[in-house]
């Protein structure tokens, strides 16, 4: 008669008690073998072995065993230097380094360059390993967490956040992306030759619906980072939403905008006014009488933005894990996302430990954070910025014109960006009502860099009522570096 199985007893659910393994009887994953394995085959073959290690994004933490992480390091350091990797010299360098013992004395060393095994089980033995470290990162991200959790001070966000970020550092390290192949770059670069020889002059990216711009830029293309600068009240804003509004309503793609300063009504009133053509001022003043025809055009409008898959996060200062953690999951639910805007660079966070101590530091990883983000979601991101005060001291016909330096913590920002446009109203600065009568309604966009074509102005017309810009024909007084 056999024994009955002891059942075990399922956690608390009410009360979310769970009993924790003994710590006495836990081994976190490791494989001691493998790694044995690993250094081995680094002995036989380092000019491939070392490589693709290195290529993999293998670090010292891949290695559990304390002595096998400092010969990871010596083999990848006397790799790097065109060294050999042979026992001699290499107990050599140990013990010039006093660190013989540390890896087990000359019979540990030997130990390694003598363990059996064959370089063609690398590919095998290196999954073993990387799957034992993310399970030991895993753990200790977790133990961190739930550490904090019970005895940190900060506030929730932040906690949530700088969890958030552990755990995706543990994918960006062991996700190193496809391949690299040479004949599919080759063949994809062909495919853009033909369109760019079949197009017919026809721009190859997305249209921002300011034709000038198009022909410079060529069109909004993948992986692309738009940094669309000025300083207060010129309107950045607008004119973001206007390109935003012309590929979500002409274009009917599905569009991302981020709002760190204007909460998600307001953003779509604006587009609402503007797609209208019926000024909020006009409402205002019509004390809400308006004409049927107005009217008509209102309920137009509110059906075209209703029907289009425009989708508004407003989160304040939103760091750019959440940024991009909401990017990805926008992504899947609309697999043709194709363009995400964000209001603006300077509002948003980064709670590294890194960003804490430099506010350089913090835009830099921003910046490159949504760089990369162009490039792993395949779309292109225009990022609104804002410009230090240099504008408004340049004398005579140059105040208010702004320049690349002018851009707050810019170094990053104009490394990162693969396109700047300056954004400026000359009536802004004007003296008087006089000059601001000649100047009117002229606005600009200088495009002070273009990574992939010209530089220059594209001449707008500004419709204060309506926040929206309008393409100018430009006139001949107007500077233009675009041609």
């Amino acid at each position: 008669m056999s024994k009955a199985k002891t059942k075990k007893e399922p956690a608390d659910l009410k009360s979310g008690a769970v009993t924790p393994p003994d710590a006495s009887q836990v081994v976190m994953p490791q494989a001691p073998g493998v790694e044995k394995s690993l250094l081995s085959m680094m002995t036989i073959d380092p000019t491939n072995i070392v490589s693709q290690c290195i290529s993999e994004g293998m670090t010292g933490e891949y290695f559990y065993i304390p002595a096998h992480r400092i010969l990871w390091e010596l083999f990848r350091e006397r790799y790097d230097k065109g060294l050999p990797i042979d026992v001699t010299s290499v107990a050599q360098e140990l013990t010039d380094h006093n660190r013989l013992e540390a890896v087990g004395g000359y019979s540990g060393l030997m130990d390694i360059f003598s363990f059996a095994t064959t370089t063609a089980l690398f590919r095998m033995h290196f999954d073993t390993l990387r799957e034992k470290y993310v399970r030991r990162a895993i753990i200790m991200t977790a133990n961190r967490a739930s550490e904090a959790a019970y005895t940190s001070e900060e506030e929730i966000e932040s906690l949530l956040d700088q969890t958030e970020q552990e755990v995706l550092q543990i994918r960006q390290s062991t996700d190193k992306g496809e391949e690299w192949s040479l004949n599919r770059d080759i063949t994809e670069a062909m495919t853009n030759l033909e369109r760019m020889m079949s197009s017919g002059g026809e721009i190859l990216g997305l249209s921002t619906g300011y034709p000038r711009l198009d022909k410079m830029i060529n069109g909004l293309k993948s992986g692309e980072l738009f940094v669309i600068a000025a300083r207060p009240s010129m309107g950045k804003t607008s004119f973001m939403l206007n390109i935003l509004e012309h590929l979500a309503l002409e274009v009917k793609k599905p569009v991302l905008a981020f709002s760190c300063e204007m909460p998600s009504v307001q953003l779509v009133e604006r587009l609402l006014y503007a797609r209208s053509g019926v000024s909020k001022q006009h409402l205002l003043a019509q004390k809400g009488s308006i004409s049927k025809d107005e009217m008509k055009r209102l309920k137009y409008a509110i059906t075209e933005l209703r029907a289009s898959r425009l989708v508004i996060d407003d989160t304040a200062g939103i760091s750019i894990s959440e940024l991009r953690a909401k990017a990805r999951r926008v992504m899947r639910d609309h697999p043709d996302l194709c363009c995400i805007g964000i209001d603006y660079l300077q509002l948003m966070r980064s709670h590294t430990k890194q960003a804490q101590n430099s506010r350089e530091r913090e835009i830099a990883e921003i910046s490159g954070g949504l760089k990369a983000l162009a490039k792993e979601l395949k779309l292109p991101i225009i990022v609104l910025a804002q410009l230090n005060r240099g504008p408004e001291n340049r004398p005579g016909k140059n105040k208010g014109v702004p320049m690349m330096s002018d851009l707050r913590e810019s170094g990053a920002i104009e490394q990162d960006a693969d396109m700047i446009g300056l954004l400026y109203r000359s009536a802004y600065y004007a003296e008087d009502d006089e000059e601001r009568q000649e100047i009117g309604a002229d606005a600009n966009l200088a495009l002070a860099k273009n990574r992939n074509g010209p530089t220059g102005d594209v001449p707008l017309t500004f419709i204060a009522e309506l926040m929206r810009f309008l393409p100018r024909i430009p006139r001949e007084d107007d500077e233009d570096a675009g041609e």
